[in-house]
């Protein structure tokens, strides 16, 4: 059988911490875990969290001498059975539903024809706005899979709805979507 392999973008978001839990559990399973960090990222978690925990480089930059001869971005897109990305943010989430490419891991997202899990984290108002609202919305109907953001204390000292969900929630997410491909 199949070993799954997951590609786990994280972005910007002080979320991405929760991240290095989310690749420990995912490992755990038995997936093999290729990580893509956002340059704004790496401000919050460091590469070598990553790389350590998964056992697999960390791709970072988009013109970064690739170890393959295919570009990063098309071999990374072409070897997930499932692309997640969490934490996403508000700017992420406008650049996938907008088809945007200005990075690795919109890239990645562009061109990846594996399911989409996207796991939002975000300050309430961000959330809430109109323009998230939409994007939310495209999103959906191009059939990506959602974990919810939960309620609950957020970064910025509020408490509302933007919080990420929980990492077993998460894997549980993407356990489910692999089942419907029968991996």
């Amino acid at each position: 059988m199949k070993t799954p392999h997951i590609v786990l973008g994280v972005t910007g978001s002080i979320a991405a911490y929760k991240a290095a839990e989310l690749v420990r559990l995912m490992k755990k399973r038995g997936w093999d875990v290729s990580v893509v960090m956002t340059a704004a990222a790496a401000k919050f978690v460091g590469e070598l969290t990553f790389r350590t925990l998964s056992g697999n480089p960390v791709a970072v930059d988009m013109f970064a001498e690739s170890v393959e001869w295919m570009p990063d971005h098309i071999s990374l897109a072409d070897r997930a059975d499932v692309l997640a990305i969490a934490p996403c943010t508000a700017n992420v989430l406008a650049k996938l539903a907008h088809g945007l490419a200005d990075d690795l891991l919109s890239a990645v997202a562009l061109a990846c024809r594996a399911p989409l899990v996207i796991v939002p984290a975000m300050n309430d108002n961000m959330w809430d706005h109109p323009a998230t609202r939409d994007n939310v919305r495209t999103l959906k109907e191009r059939r990506a899979i959602w974990v919810e953001p939960a309620v609950g204390d957020l970064a910025c000292g509020r408490e509302g709805r933007g919080r990420m969900a929980e990492p077993a929630v998460i894997v549980e997410a993407i356990a489910t979507t692999l089942e419907r491909k029968g991996l």
